[in-house]
C-alpha cells in the first residue's frame, strides 16, 4: 500500500516542481556604512559597557547580605556559612572565568570562552559535591537559596544599569 501522493495544480508532483527563489534574489538589508567618529561616540554613549567585576562585587555584597539574614533569622551559624557557601559557588568560579576572559594577555576567541566555561562550570559542580565534606553541619536551603539570588544579581544589575543609561540619555 502506497501514501497517497499530493498533487499541485498542472499535474506535477510536489517533488518534481522547481524551486522558486526569485523572492531570495531582492536585496532585502540596506547597505551597510562605517560611522562617523561623532556617530560612533553617541552609540557608545547611548549603549554603556558593564564592567564584569561590578557583576562580581554586587554579587559578593548579594550574598553577604543574605547570609546575615539567613544567620539572623534562623539563629544559626551553620546557616550563615551555608549561605556563604551558596554564594562561594557562584563569585568564585566566575571570579575565575573573569580572570581568564579579561585577564592581561587573555586571548578573546569562541574557543578560550567555551574553555573558561567548561571550568567555571567543573568548579561550581566541584564545590557543590564537596559541600557536604566541607560543611558540617550544612543548610541546604541556605545555600541553594544564596547560590540562585546570585546567580540572579546579574540580570537585576543589567536591567537597572540599562535603565540608567536610558535616564540619562
Amino acid at each position: 500500500m502506497q501514501p497517497p501522493q499530493s498533487h499541485k495544480p498542472g499535474g506535477q508532483h510536489a517533488a518534481q516542481q522547481a524551486f522558486d527563489d526569485s523572492d531570495w534574489t531582492e536585496d532585502i538589508d540596506p547597505p551597510v556604512r562605517p560611522l562617523t567618529r561623532q556617530e560612533a561616540q553617541a552609540l557608545v554613549a547611548k549603549h554603556p559597557s558593564m564592567s564584569v567585576w561590578r557583576i562580581l562585587a554586587w554579587q559578593a555584597a548579594v550574598a553577604v547580605l543574605v547570609a546575615l539574614v539567613w544567620g539572623v533569622l534562623s539563629q544559626s551559624p551553620a546557616s550563615a556559612v551555608s549561605a556563604l557557601y551558596g554564594g562561594a559557588v557562584v563569585v568564585i568560579p566566575n571570579a575565575l572565568m573573569a580572570r581568564g576572559i579579561f585577564g592581561r594577555g587573555a586571548g578573546r576567541s569562541v574557543g578560550v570562552l567555551l574553555v573558561w566555561e567548561l571550568l567555571k562550570l567543573g568548579l561550581s559542580g566541584a564545590m557543590l559535591a564537596l559541600s557536604p565534606v566541607l560543611l558540617r553541619p550544612i543548610d541546604w536551603a541556605a545555600m541553594l537559596v544564596t547560590l540562585v539570588l546570585c546567580l540572579k544579581v546579574i540580570g537585576v544589575v543589567l536591567l537597572l544599569g540599562q535603565g540608567r543609561a536610558k535616564k540619562s540619555v
